[in-house]
């Protein structure tokens, strides 16, 4: 697999690219800015490429407005936006059209090299990849907690397995399920929470995140408060 960083921190970077290379991933280009890495996705496209949420120039939304650039421009090339919190607006603007190939993750992810490494071949396969806080934190949320309560507790791990973007034969593996039991559960799933029945991975990513975002905001990692709007 072949990959592009962009992100302001050399540290990160840089520690990335050690990271990524050690475990048999091409790094093929890096970047500080958001131009600059367009301009080596334009030179020599890699399967994904990696945007931190926050850079230059006004360390607000740079990764996700880039992100929706490369999409544009270079609809072959997959793109993981990495960020220091959970937003739940950023991941539904990012992967609402569901097209696939597309990730939103949290950079604490990249310390589990296994997880990393999956969310990438998930993306450079088309899939989308949607990180575990987004689901936990909004599957906590008060306004849900009704039609929440209806699911049992395995239910809920299917649930949030769905939304990360994994098949059924993906979170029969997970959670060490038989194939058609994970079917049945996902089946309920669909029933109990009345939202739209797929055999599609995207499309159930998608439903999953229609279903969720009516709770809207931000799911908050630290004291230092939530990312700039």
């Amino acid at each position: 697999m072949r990959v592009a960083i962009a992100d302001d921190s050399a540290l990160f970077r840089e520690g990335l690219a050690m990271l990524l290379n050690a475990a048999g991933v091409q790094v093929i280009a890096q970047a500080a800015e958001p131009d600059k890495i367009l301009a080596h996705i334009a030179d020599e496209p890699p399967d994904v490429v990696i945007l931190d949420m926050r850079m230059p120039p006004t360390f607000t939304n740079e990764g996700l407005v880039t992100a929706e650039r490369i999409r544009g421009l270079h609809p072959g090339v997959g793109v993981l936006v990495l960020s220091t919190y959970a937003d739940i607006r950023y991941a539904v603007r990012l992967l609402g059209d569901g097209r696939g190939g597309t990730g939103y993750l949290l950079k604490d992810r990249v310390e589990d090299v296994g997880n990393l490494l999956d969310g990438l071949r998930r993306i450079a396969d088309g899939r989308l990849v949607v990180d575990e806080e987004i689901v936990a934190g909004l599957l906590t949320h008060r306004r849900k907690a009704e039609a929440l309560d209806r699911l049992t507790k395995r239910e809920r791990a299917v649930l949030r397995e769905m939304a990360e973007g994994r098949s059924n034969a993906g979170i029969a593996v997970r959670l060490h399920l038989a194939a058609k039991t994970v079917e049945n559960h996902v089946a309920s799933v669909f029933t109990k929470l009345e939202m739209p029945v797929s055999g599609d991975d995207n499309r159930r990513v998608l439903a999953v995140l229609a279903w969720l975002r009516s709770s809207g905001g931000v799911v908050p990692r630290s004291p230092e408060g939530p990312p700039a709007p």
